[in-house]
């Protein structure tokens, strides 16, 4: 009995540990809806997940270390449903991520976002007009435009040099008027009605040098942090399968190690051998 407290103590210590990344994914995500992402929502479902498996493995370590079985049972019990609820979190942030990505630009290397591009339930939120009047202040207000300007000498740096920049998806749809327009660029953040006609785009009529302004009215803003949203979930997603995988096998065996518990306490048989001990035969010589 004892070494099996003592391996259901073990996997509870180490389902604690498994709950850092998963409480530090939700903490990263926190930080990304303050500054970047701007959408202050899937991480906390992740925050509550991560403590509620700190809290459990630290029951279930107690009831192993103690011999309380209704600890442990109330461990592997609760612990069931987290590993049902990050499973459906998982399902549900590839789901509402799944469409949608940045469009390649001929001799360009950032990516161009379009809100046509995208659909689903993550799409209706983010333009919704009420969140969109905060998310769009947030975007703003993060500096996000302010930090993509560079200056070489004084000077800023020349169309060449922009354009093969890897610009985040919020800094090329919020920043800079979508290349279809055909503006002229002066600096990362000003641009010119260029000598091609201006494109069909409604971005286009749109974009305003106001740095105040700039495209944080248009739908390719909006694509933008649809685009961040989707790289920044499918990162935390990716780390919590890993994570649930390793949960799974953990709790197996503590389920494993706790019906030998029981078996023991109950006096039940381990197998033939017992039961040959318990029933010996009798044989004729």
């Amino acid at each position: 009995m004892r070494s099996s407290n003592n391996l259901i103590g073990l996997v509870n210590f180490l389902t604690f540990l498994l709950s850092i990344p998963i409480l530090g994914g939700g903490i990263w995500l926190s930080n990304r809806a303050n500054s970047t992402d701007c959408m202050r929502f899937l991480q906390w479902p992740l925050i509550v997940i991560g403590i509620s498996i700190m809290v459990i493995s630290l029951a279930g370590f107690a009831g192993a270390c103690y011999g309380n079985k209704f600890l442990m049972w109330l461990y592997l019990f609760a612990m069931f449903f987290v590993i049902a609820a990050l499973i459906g979190f998982i399902i549900f942030a590839y789901a509402v991520t799944d469409k949608g990505s940045g469009r390649f630009v001929m001799n360009r290397r950032y990516l161009d976002y379009y809100l046509g591009d995208y659909s689903g339930w993550l799409k209706d939120r983010v333009t919704d007009d009420g969140f969109w009047g905060q998310i769009g202040s947030c975007v703003r207000d993060s500096g996000v435009c302010k930090k993509i300007r560079r200056h070489l000498n004084g000077v800023p740096e020349t169309p060449q040099m922009f354009y093969y920049r890897k610009l985040t998806p919020v800094e090329s749809g919020c920043c800079k008027p979508p290349t279809d327009c055909g503006y002229t660029y002066v600096n990362e953040t000003v641009w010119i009605p260029g000598g091609e006609m201006v494109g069909p785009n409604p971005d286009c009529m749109l974009w305003n040098n106001d740095q105040r302004l700039l495209c944080y009215h248009c739908s390719s803003c909006k694509a933008g942090v649809l685009g961040s949203l989707k790289q920044s979930w499918r990162k935390v997603s990716v780390i919590n399968i890993v994570v649930l995988i390793i949960l799974v096998i953990f709790y197996v065996i503590a389920y494993a190690a706790y019906r030998n518990v029981k078996r023991i306490d109950n006096d039940e048989p381990a197998g033939e051998a017992r039961m040959t001990k318990s029933h010996p035969s009798h044989f004729q010589i």
